[in-house]
């Protein structure tokens, strides 16, 4: 008998909490998302799988979880604490992504730079809320070794990067300057990101009016070969020289689409584009749900996160449409107001909905096309604007 108590002591039955209850639920409604509605399955179904993971309660003593030292999830996550993970995943983006609307049309990288405002907007709305509201544990350092106005800064450079609808970006930029909210801002990030189909279309329907809805764009001339080529190599050195910080994440993105558009690795780019990121999103998914255990998750910082996070990503859609507004005041050629919801970095999500949205009006209103351009502005001004904010709080 004294065995088997000792076995029910140890049992996920004895430690169960309300905690771990919702955040199981938390897990299968992502899992149901993914499957039932088909939002973002590649990314939900690990994250969803990986909370349950992370939910199962632990008995002191099994170094089995991903906070124990020396356990099996404890190496992986490694590649998530350490923003290993990340910069991989872009790599992958990078080969299979195509530039050609964005080569062809310079001026639509303003919309991607537009939509990046959510960011900054956010990351100001974060500093007042946590600085006017301290319960909410923005400003509290578990490690102990920052003050609070700089644990608070931090906190929000890395909430404000939800807005770039990137979930690498936010999750490289979290694991540098707030690991500790790692988990919630992952999560918020991929949310948002798997309901883009639901958030952006009411953002873009309140800001353009039907004429607007209907302008149809000429299609954009082919791009270069030499220009593709060109591209990822030029895209780098500007980029970079104007934020060092997001080298990691645009130094691999671009690396993936050099191996893409070069004509001779097209082997590595195959890999690139397929096996290996898909490897790195499973690892990166299970990892990220199993970090979301009840005891650390559940905490006032995870709702205003969430909170702030939604906020971020519907700023970020309508200063892409509204910035596309403006440039139809000053410039001849008119371009649809929709296209810049896609400057946020959800590729290609956010194009897919804008193309939507157009048909809706027009079934023979083709847009899928140009709102690529401002899709993947988008991936690179999230990610110099990750890499700004590394450089002034890091």
């Amino acid at each position: 008998m004294q065995e088997f108590r000792q076995y029910l002591s140890m049992s996920g039955f004895t430690n169960f909490e309300l905690g771990n209850l919702i955040m199981i639920v938390v897990g299968c409604v992502f899992i149901y998302l993914a499957i039932k509605k088909d939002y973002e399955p590649l990314l939900l179904v690990p994250i969803g799988f990986g909370i349950l993971i992370g939910n199962v309660p632990i008995p002191e003593g099994l170094r089995i979880g991903i906070y124990e030292d020396g356990s099996v999830l404890r190496y992986l996550y490694f590649g998530v604490l350490y923003g290993v993970y990340p910069p991989l995943i872009f790599m992958g983006i990078g080969a299979m992504t195509d530039f050609s609307c964005l080569i062809s049309k310079p001026k639509l990288i303003l919309l991607g730079a537009a939509a990046q405002i959510g960011i900054f907007a956010t990351f100001i709305a974060a500093i007042w809320v946590g600085a006017t509201f301290p319960g909410t544990g923005l400003m509290d350092d578990p490690a102990g070794l920052l003050g609070a106005h700089e644990r608070l800064r931090r906190a929000a450079a890395s909430i404000g990067i939800i807005g770039g609808a990137d979930g690498p970006t936010a999750i490289f930029l979290s694991s540098q300057l707030a690991p500790d909210l790692l988990g919630a801002i992952a999560i918020s990030a991929y949310s948002y990101m798997a309901l883009v189909p639901v958030i952006q279309p009411p953002i873009m329907k309140l800001l353009t009016t039907r004429e607007e809805r209907l302008i149809r764009m000429a299609p954009p001339p082919p791009a270069t070969k030499i220009q593709k080529i060109l591209f990822p190599i030029v895209g780098l050195l500007v980029c970079t020289f104007i934020a060092p910080g997001a080298l990691p994440l645009l130094g691999m993105l671009f690396f993936g689409n050099l191996l893409k558009e070069s004509g001779v690795t097209e082997r590595l780019a195959r890999t690139a584009r397929n096996p290996f990121i898909d490897i790195v999103t499973i690892l990166l998914g299970v990892t990220v749900g199993a970090s979301t255990q009840a005891s650390t998750f559940l905490k006032p910082q995870s709702i205003v996160i969430f909170i702030m996070g939604a906020l971020s990503f519907m700023v970020a859609t309508a200063a892409g449409v509204l910035f596309a507004k403006l440039m139809n005041l000053v410039s001849k050629e008119k371009i649809n107001p929709l296209i810049g919801a896609a400057g946020v970095s959800a590729v290609p999500d956010s194009a897919r909905v804008v193309h939507t949205i157009g048909q809706e009006e027009d079934p023979n209103n083709f847009l899928i096309m140009h709102a690529m351009g401002p899709n993947v502005a988008g991936v690179i001004g999230s990610a110099v604007g990750a890499g700004v904010l590394l450089a002034i709080f890091r």
